[in-house]
């Protein structure tokens, strides 16, 4: 046996777990990857309905309507039958784009709250095996 390796080493490697995120957070995810989305959509509908009735105009008039699907689509009566249901909803192009909007904005304000979160409650910078930051101050110097 060498002078490092031992019984003692050998059980710590073999009883050390590997890092993994809170069950909390890993929960937390995954509430977030079924909300965001349903609230998104949810979103994107009430909005493009508002703007339709309020008659407000900022919506392209080539995403109202109906989607007309491609020719292909129709010569084929397998996918015929899979995405003739997609052709009577309306405004199906600007309800997907504005819940598309809302998911990227909402995304966003979790991501930063949740590294605002994980900033003040995570773990420390610098672990006990870490040297320190170097202290020095950077001097301009001129040529």
């Amino acid at each position: 046996m060498g002078k490092y390796s031992g019984p003692s080493s050998q059980r710590e490697s073999s009883v050390s777990k590997p890092k993994q995120p809170h069950e909390v957070w890993r929960g937390i995810g995954c509430l977030m990857a079924l909300i965001v989305p349903a609230i998104s959509i949810a979103a994107g509908y009430e909005t493009v309905k508002y703007v339709l009735v309020n008659k407000l105009g900022i919506i392209p008039y080539q995403l109202l309507g109906t989607p007309r699907l491609p020719d292909i689509v129709y010569r084929s009566t397998g996918l015929q039958s899979i995405l003739e249901p997609l052709t009577h909803i309306p405004n199906l192009y600007a309800n997907a784009i504005v819940s598309l909007l809302y998911m990227v904005l909402i995304s966003g304000v979790v991501s930063v709250i949740y590294a605002a979160t994980y900033n003040v409650v995570g773990p420390d910078r610098y672990g006990p095996t870490d040297a320190p930051p170097p202290k020095y101050k950077a001097t301009k110097k001129s040529r």
